[in-house]
C-alpha cells in the first residue's frame, strides 16, 4: 500500500473516530436531557397524587380531587393488610398479592406496569420509597418503552375504620416518540458522518497528492539516475520540510558517490596508459626474439608464453580503457545508416579464418537501421566469439524487426550456461568456468563491453539458454539510433 493511500486511511480513520465519538457524546447527552425531563414531569405529577409521609394518600381523585394529567400513566397497587413498615422489611422480591384499584385508561385488563424482582427490592429498600426504572407494556399488541416513577405509600381507604395498607404508585411516561426521534437523529448523523467521511477521504486523498509531490518529483528523478548519470540532482523543493532535506542530502550523497566514481575510472585510465607501453614492449620484445634470434626449444616455449601472455594482458588493458571511456561518457557512438543482413554476413566473413569446424550461418530479414558500426561488430564478434570458446559446432546469426526495434540474435548449439549464472553473466571480471576457459583467453570483461556498447546505442542486451541446449545472445536496438523505435 503507498503512502498516499495509508495517509488517506489515516485521516479517514480519525475522522470516523472523532465522529463516532461526537455522535454517542451528542445522542448521550440529548438522551440524559430528555430522561431528566420526563423524570421532574413524573415526580410533579407525584406531587399531585401522593402526599409523603405517614398521612394518608390521596390517589388518582378517589377522595374528590381531579385526577392527573391524561398522558401520563398511572396505576396504583393495594396490598392489603401490609404496613408500610412491614413492607419495608421485606426481602423476597416481588410485592405479592396485589390489588389493582386505579389504572389510567390507555393501560387495562393484563396491560399492567410490573417492575422486575430486583426492581422491587430497589424499591422497598429505597430511603426515599420511590425509584425510576425502565420497563414495557404491550398496548394494541405493540410494545411500549416505559420510564416508570414507582413510589411506596399509605392508603387510607374512604370507609370509616378500614385499617391502612401499604400501596404502590406507578406513574409512567410512553418512550416511543422518544426513542423514535433519537433513532431518527441517530441515522440522519450516520448519513452525515457518512458523506463527511466521503468527503475527507478524498480531501485526504488529494491533499496526500499534493503534500507527496515534491517526494514523487524526488523519487522519480532519483530512479533516473545510475553510473553513467552521477552528475544528475535529484530537485530540491523549495519548502523547508522534511522532502527538502531528503533531498538536499541525497544532492549531497551524489556528490560523494561522484567523486569516488570519477576517482576509480581515472585510476582504471591512467593504469591502463601506463601498463600499455610496457606491456607492449615485452611482447615486441618477446616477438622479436623468437623471430630474429637463434634460442633453444625451451627458451623458444618461454618466449611464446610471455608473447602469449603479454597478448593477453594488452587485450585486458583495451578491455579497461574502454569501460573507463564508456563509464565516464566520453566514447559516445556515432550512429549511420546500416543492414542488417549485410552487417551480419561480414562478421560471418571475418569469423571465418578462426570457426575451425563450427558452421556460422546468416538468416533472417533485411533491416535497415541505424548504429555505430565499428562499435556493433565489437559486439557480435564477442558475442560469436564466445560461442566458438563455449564449443559449438553451428552458430546462426539472426535479424528481424519487432514494433520499430531491430533485433540481432546470435544462436548457439554449445553446452548452454546454468540458470544461476545467468543474473550475473554481464557483470565485470564475471566468468562461467563451466564454459569459459581461461586458456582460451577469457576475462570476463566482454560482455561488460558489449553492454556498454549496447547501453549507448540506447538499445538492450539479454542472454537466454538452456543447459544442453544451446545459448541465444539477443541485441535489440532502435530503428533509428535515437534509443526510441521509430
Amino acid at each position: 500500500m503507498t503512502l498516499r493511500w495509508r495517509l488517506t486511511l489515516l485521516y479517514t480513520a480519525l475522522l470516523a473516530a472523532l465522529l463516532l465519538i461526537v455522535m454517542l457524546v451528542v445522542l448521550g447527552a440529548l438522551q440524559r436531557s430528555l430522561n431528566g425531563s420526563v423524570q421532574r414531569e413524573l415526580e410533579n405529577s407525584l406531587e399531585q397524587v401522593i402526599t409523603r409521609g405517614p398521612q394518608t394518600a390521596e390517589i388518582f381523585g378517589l377522595n374528590g380531587n381531579a385526577p392527573i394529567y391524561p398522558d401520563i400513566y398511572y396505576q396504583l397497587d393495594i396490598y392489603p393488610g401490609e404496613t408500610l413498615s412491614a413492607v419495608k422489611s421485606f426481602t423476597g422480591g416481588e410485592l405479592v398479592p396485589a390489588l389493582t384499584i386505579a389504572q389510567s385508561h390507555a393501560i387495562s385488563g393484563q396491560a399492567k406496569i410490573q417492575l422486575k424482582p430486583r426492581q422491587y427490592l430497589r424499591l422497598i429498600h429505597s430511603p426515599s420509597g420511590q425509584i425510576f426504572a425502565n420497563t414495557t407494556v404491550t398496548l394494541s399488541g405493540q410494545v411500549h418503552p416505559l420510564r416508570v416513577l414507582a413510589a411506596l405509600g399509605t392508603f387510607k381507604p374512604p370507609v370509616p375504620h378500614l385499617p391502612q395498607s401499604t400501596a404502590v404508585v406507578y406513574l409512567a411516561k410512553d418512550l416511543t416518540s422518544q426513542d423514535q426521534t433519537l433513532q431518527q437523529l441517530e441515522l440522519i448523523m450516520v448519513v452525515v458522518s457518512g458523506f463527511a467521511l466521503l468527503g475527507m477521504g478524498a480531501g485526504a486523498y488529494a491533499l496526500a497528492e499534493r503534500a507527496l509531490k515534491p517526494l514523487a518529483e524526488v523519487r522519480e528523478a532519483a530512479a533516473q539516475i545510475s553510473e553513467k548519470t552521477l552528475r544528475k540532482r535529484v530537485p530540491e523543493p523549495n519548502s523547508h520540510d522534511e522532502v527538502a532535506d531528503l533531498a538536499h542530502t541525497l544532492n549531497r550523497m551524489l556528490d560523494r558517490l561522484e567523486q569516488s566514481f570519477e576517482v576509480q575510472r581515472r585510476f582504471t585510465a591512467d593504469a591502463s596508459h601506463e601498463l600499455r607501453t610496457p606491456v607492449t614492449a615485452i611482447g615486441g620484445h618477446a616477438s622479436y626474439l623468437l623471430r630474429r634470434t637463434q634460442v633453444s626449444a625451451q627458451q623458444t616455449e618461454s618466449l611464446q608464453v610471455i608473447h602469449n601472455e603479454s597478448e593477453r594482458l594488452s587485450q585486458l588493458i583495451s578491455s579497461l580503457l574502454d569501460l573507463a571511456r564508456a563509464d565516464s561518457g566520453s566514447s559516445p557512438v556515432n550512429p549511420e545508416p546500416m543492414l542488417a543482413q549485410a552487417f551480419l554476413a561480414d562478421i560471418a566473413t571475418e569469423l571465418e579464418p578462426i570457426r575451425g569446424s563450427c558452421q556460422i550461418s546468416v538468416t533472417g530479414q533485411e533491416v535497415e537501421f541505424e548504429g555505430d558500426p565499428g562499435r556493433l561488430r565489437q559486439v557480435l564478434i564477442n558475442l560469436v566469439g564466445n560461442a566458438l570458446k563455449a564449443g559449438a559446432s553451428r552458430v546462426v546469426l539472426g535479424s528481424e524487426v519487432q514494433s520499430g526495434w531491430v533485433h540481432l540474435s546470435v544462436a548457439d548449439n554449445g553446452p548452454g550456461i546454468p540458470p544461476e549464472h545467468l543474473g550475473r553473466i554481464f557483470e565485470r571480471f564475471y566468468r562461467v568456468e563451466q564454459s569459459r576457459s581461461r586458456d582460451a583467453g577469457g576475462n570476463g570483461l566482454g560482455l561488460s563491453i558489449a553492454k556498454a556498447i549496447v547501453d549507448a546505442h540506447r538499445g538492450e542486451i539479454w542472454i537466454t539458454s538452456v543447459v544442453g541446449g544451446g545459448t541465444t545472445a539477443h541485441v535489440r536496438l532502435p530503428l533509428d539510433g535515437s534509443g526510441r523505435p521509430s
